[in-house]
């Protein structure tokens, strides 16, 4: 994803991009070999320890930060009221949003008191026990992280292994996974191509990749929903700025009465490195153009047919599969 936001902000002619990455870690921008990074891309190595110090002069000076991180200890929230305590501009959503969003359970209250579908499920505390006459199949997953941290789909009771986090638990909506990223400002979410998402099967379904392949009409009804569930969890905290994905599962029923909402990113998530590609415009100067209430000049001519993968070779076929 680094690779692709760098090579992303380099279209821009307009924007000097300053990437932070930590001593040791340059091998994350491979893809552009002895030919170094792109003009307008500036590389701050950062040594052990200095990262935040380095982020919040960065921050200082620049004219807008996006924090790339995740929801995993707080660890996306921290950076980024790093930035705004520095004085910077961060395109990220409000502290609050962030807070309920990084919180699966937390998230699919607000949902569902706004009246989006989400699916039924209930709260797991750590060491306990399958309740009784819970569904099946089922899905659990970490209260609160990212990529599928804890992701199960429990074909019985006996599959739920003791964890000391606590977990949501959840039915199972059968399906196909979609994501919808959103470019977000004042002038309230601006949907991109939602993406057909894949998954590897199993109990453990990890992300594949996905591609820009839905019908047209599920393509709306993923647009819809994604609209409705940014801006419910809008109204339950605060304002959202910059990419905030929205991960689904489409129904087989043309009228979306078993879509269901399952999450939403408050960060940078892996379908920008597709959509991204898709378009000689850069996405990255659309998202801050967003983030400052300007037109976005997004997409400009397509290319290709939006499929991309994340580092792995197996069997995409996964459509019914919950995550």
């Amino acid at each position: 994803m680094l690779a692709a936001l760098v090579a992303d902000g380099a279209r821009a002619p307009d924007l000097d991009v300053s990437v932070l990455v930590a001593e040791g870690l340059s091998p994350l921008l491979p893809a552009y070999g002895a030919a170094g990074v792109p003009a307008g891309v500036r590389v701050v190595v950062v040594p052990p320890g200095a990262e935040p110090e380095a982020l919040r002069s960065a921050a200082r000076d620049a004219d807008w930060t996006v924090v790339v991180a995740p929801e995993t200890d707080g660890i996306l929230a921290a950076r980024v009221a790093l930035v705004r305590t520095a004085g910077g501009r961060v395109a990220a959503p409000d502290d609050r949003f962030i807070a309920v969003a990084g919180d699966k359970q937390a998230t699919v209250r607000a949902l569902a008191a706004a009246g989006v579908p989400v699916p039924a499920g209930r709260l797991l505390e750590p060491g306990e026990e399958w309740p009784v006459g819970f569904a099946l199949p089922a899905v659990v997953k970490a209260r609160a992280g990212c990529g599928g941290d804890g992701l199960a789909v429990l074909r019985g009771p006996a599959e739920l292994l003791p964890a000391e986090f606590s977990r949501r638990l959840e039915a199972h909506a059968a399906g196909t996974p979609v994501g919808v990223s959103c470019l977000c400002g004042a002038e309230g979410p601006f949907p991109l191509p939602p993406v057909r998402q894949r998954f590897s099967t199993g109990r453990s379904p990890r992300f594949l990749g996905g591609d820009l392949g839905l019908p047209a009409a599920a393509a709306a009804r993923a647009t819809q929903l994604a609209r409705r569930a940014i801006t419910a969890l809008e109204w339950a905290t605060g304002p959202a700025v910059g990419w905030v994905g929205v991960d689904m599962i489409l129904g087989s029923r043309d009228d979306g009465a078993h879509d269901r909402v399952l999450e939403i990113n408050p960060r940078l998530t892996t379908s920008f490195v597709g959509l991204s590609a898709q378009s000689s415009r850069s996405l990255l100067r659309a998202l801050l153009a967003r983030g400052a209430g300007e037109p976005v000049d997004w997409p400009g001519e397509p290319h290709g047919d939006g499929s991309f993968a994340i580092g792995t070779t197996e069997d995409p076929s996964a459509d019914a599969h919950h995550a």
